[in-house]
């Protein structure tokens, strides 16, 4: 998921991400617990040429999560995407991407010595991001266990995880491009002062997600059933009934509707989460042959990284640019860590205020509430990891993922992208069941008398692997980004 990723790289004032050098080569400016620097100098994050440490501990710890939901959610459904209404562990981890690219933006754009020339580089950097996303997840690649590859462009995905990170991080950027007010923050006034346009640009986004998902009309309307779980040969036309507005249901909400009117339901995700709650699957929450009379909406197609949802999930990543300006503008730790502490809070309650009040956490929708929860969320763990890396120093024990984290775009893409492990299987002996991926983990259930806890197990070497893959790479100098 994630390209907070790559924002990092930006080559406008980076007091927190990169240093210069006067040839104009980006280098990588790591703190160490081994430095001969003093103390004090160590200390500094603002105003000194040091990474944000926690930040990529965060990132990493993001990219940890998706591997560890994507290839164990099949073994332990608690962990797993929520169906449709609620959240698991795995619904955390799309706004923990988003916040973190709203925080590094805020960050990297502290002071744009030339506006037009940064909205070039955000532009061109949202294109390779989105593009990157459509190869990797438009359906080229096909994952795990499946050794072919390519796609009908008739049916590609145009919206996904990366892409919809280019989303948030292109708004984000513009709004701290051009719409930061040069006002000197000496006091809570002008701190509102200087961003609170950037708030009303939220409000704005905020009532004109509100207004289409709940105002929109969202008619009848038909999709082609696939055969496989139909009585009658051969795929089908079938006719799913709304002629409603407001619903938060699968087959009749705003959010589907505008994917299916300006995308085409060919080119939506085609494996939609809401195959596995009860109405669609035998075997909810996991996936599972129909039941009998299920609703003829349980085959059609849906995404959740779809273009409604994704303009509500911009909301992340301007929260992110909140807390990345409490960063920046307030120079005690402790300080810090308050006001962060204050704002998650605030968010965390305001989602279950909502929840209680009739808007339900939903991911597919991307529902204010979710927003609220999930982005709280994302503060008090940037906080609590801040408060050990940053003001603590305690780096040690969280050096892993913090390798993992300085390449997280790369990571992201060969592990929880499936590239790698299919690239592997792609090496087999004599049948393409014996590879070294399936054969792993296949012994650890073995050893372990549990498919369960044997799977979990690989997955976990899987993470300790590509931890160690980022370390590798931090210790020759290579950081790959857009």
């Amino acid at each position: 998921m994630p390209a907070q990723i790559a924002i990092e790289e930006e080559q406008q004032q980076q007091p927190l991400l990169h240093s210069t050098t006067t040839d104009g080569i980006e280098e990588e400016v790591v703190t160490s617990s081994l430095s001969n620097e003093p103390d004090t100098l160590k200390r500094k994050l603002i105003g000194s040429n040091q990474r944000l440490l926690s930040l990529d501990v965060f990132r990493g710890l993001t990219v940890a999560l998706m591997i560890l939901v994507d290839d164990a959610g099949g073994a332990f459904l608690s962990i797993n995407h929520a169906p449709w209404f609620g959240v698991t562990i795995a619904d955390f981890v799309m706004p923990f991407f988003l916040f973190g690219v709203g925080v590094s933006v805020s960050l990297v754009f502290k002071k744009a010595s030339s506006k037009s020339l940064a909205t070039k580089k955000v532009v061109l950097r949202t294109v390779k991001l989105f593009l990157l996303g459509l190869f990797l997840q438009g359906g080229y690649f096909h994952g795990r266990n499946n050794l072919a590859y390519g796609v009908d462009v008739a049916k590609i995905r145009w919206l996904g995880v990366l892409q919809r990170i280019s989303i948030g991080y292109l708004l984000a950027s513009i709004t701290e491009i051009w719409l930061v007010r040069n006002v000197m923050v000496d006091s809570p006034t002008a701190f509102v002062q200087k961003y609170y346009i950037q708030w009303i640009v939220a409000t704005l986004l905020l009532s004109l997600y509100m207004c289409l998902l709940y105002g929109i009309y969202v008619p009848d309307w038909e999709f082609q059933s696939p055969s496989l779980t139909l009585s009658t040969n051969g795929p089908h036309t079938q006719i799913v009934h709304c002629g409603v507005r407001g619903s938060l249901e699968p087959p009749c909400n705003a959010v589907g509707y505008i994917d299916r009117y300006f995308l085409g339901e060919q080119h939506l995700y085609q494996r939609p989460v809401y195959r596995r709650t009860k109405e669609c699957s035998v075997n909810s929450p996991d996936y599972g042959p129909l039941p009998p009379h299920s609703p003829e909406w349980c085959l059609a197609p849906f995404d959740s990284e779809g273009i409604l949802s994704s303009l509500m999930a911009v909301l992340t990543c301007i929260v992110g640019l909140h807390f990345g300006h409490i960063l920046l503008h307030h120079k005690g730790q402790m300080h810090r860590v308050v006001m962060w502490s204050m704002s998650s809070f605030a968010l965390l309650f305001s989602g279950f205020v909502l929840q209680l009040l009739g808007i339900p956490f939903s991911k597919p929708l991307y529902t204010l509430s979710y927003m609220c929860i999930t982005a709280g969320a994302s503060g008090l763990f940037l906080t609590i990891i801040f408060y050990i890396v940053d003001v603590k120093h305690f780096r040690k024990p969280v050096v892993l993922l913090q390798w993992m984290g300085m390449n997280a775009l790369i990571i992201y893409a060969l592990a929880a992208c499936d590239i790698f492990p299919a690239a592997v299987q792609g090496f087999y002996w004599r049948s393409p069941e014996n590879n070294l991926v399936d054969g792993l983990e296949s012994l650890l259930q073995s050893v372990l008398h549990s498919s369960k806890w044997g799977t979990l197990v690989f997955v976990l070497l899987e993470i300790l692997f590509w931890c160690l893959v980022g370390g590798f790479l931090h210790m020759k100098g290579i950081y790959i980004k857009l």
